[in-house]
């Protein structure tokens, strides 16, 4: 199988992906994953603890699943625009939808193990699917979990994105990595509404990023009043992070989108119409947020109170 899996992770960089590796489904468990539900650190996804057993167990969704596939795509850019102060969108976001960019080079590789090895079976999803992808991602050694709680890559930090092939097939596994943030609570001291509750423990109810992208509700005033000009996600806990910024990463290949992304002020958002916002974000993670969601986030990052 040493070769079946070398030849599967040349297919993958072949396929436009940054890194491949190989978790055996052996290495599953639960990491705090029920702990961090009981304690409604998920706030309002309910989704979460709906799919837990799927999340906790691939066997369930691949039977007699062997392998887990882990896949990562860098999607760091240094700006080339200056974004605005009061109207910031996490860097992720400022380009093409990443589940829509990812999904054809991973069905790609699907298709591809299958071929290697007729009969197999198999289950990929881009951050869409009932899948603990971060816990796949540390015991496959792609990184370790850092105390923010995100994946850190040695060589592209936190800055990626992540996909997954559950697998019946018995790859080579990777060797984990060791755990590198050591002391460093940087991330923790950052976080303007303290969502860094323990280590590696996010309270998604206190969380900036949560609550401009998943909330449909109104904002506690907690956070509302310390969204430091986010209206998109939030990248502070990745921004303070030394292993993001102890060296220049290397870059993805601009997709032509984030060149002409739309760099638009609180007020200029809280005011667009939504043809006009539907126009400007369609195809991009914005459109996660949605008309009502952004538009308010503006207002809150402008002053504006209903």
């Amino acid at each position: 199988m040493e070769t079946v899996t070398a030849l599967i992770k040349e297919k993958a960089l072949e396929l436009g992906f940054d890194d491949c590796r190989v978790a055996s489904t052996i290495l599953e468990g639960d990491e705090g994953f029920d702990c961090w539900l009981e304690h409604g650190f998920h706030a309002d996804m309910d989704w979460m603890a709906r799919t837990r057993d799927l999340r906790q167990h691939v066997q369930l969704k691949v039977p007699g699943a062997r392998s887990v596939i882990v896949l990562a795509k860098t999607y760091y850019r240094p700006d080339t625009r200056p974004m605005p102060e009061n109207a910031k969108i996490a860097r992720y976001a400022r380009q093409r939808d990443y589940h829509r960019a990812l999904i054809k080079p991973l069905k790609g590789l699907a298709d591809y193990v299958r071929d290697c090895m007729p009969g197999t079976i198999g289950y990929a999803s881009v951050d869409s699917g009932p899948v603990r992808e971060r816990a796949w991602a540390a015991r496959a050694g792609m990184g370790w979990i850092g105390r923010n709680g995100l994946v850190i890559h040695p060589r592209f930090g936190s800055w990626f994105f992540l996909a997954t092939i559950i697998t019946d097939a018995n790859l080579v596994p990777d060797d984990l990595l060791p755990e590198r943030c050591g002391t460093c609570t940087a991330c923790v001291g950052a976080c303007p509404t303290g969502a860094i509750v323990g280590d590696r423990e996010v309270d998604a109810r206190r969380c900036i990023a949560y609550h401009t992208i998943e909330n449909r509700q109104e904002i506690p005033e907690t956070v509302a009043a310390n969204l430091c000009g986010w209206v998109f996600g939030c990248d502070i806990c990745q921004e303070v992070c030394p292993w993001n910024r102890r060296q220049v990463l290397e870059t993805a290949a601009p997709d032509g989108k984030s060149e002409t992304f739309p760099l638009l002020d609180a007020e200029a958002l809280a005011s667009i119409s939504e043809d006009a916002f539907r126009r400007l974000f369609e195809g991009t993670p914005i459109m996660r947020a949605g008309y009502g969601g952004i538009t308010r986030n503006a207002r809150l990052n402008g002053g504006y109170r209903e």
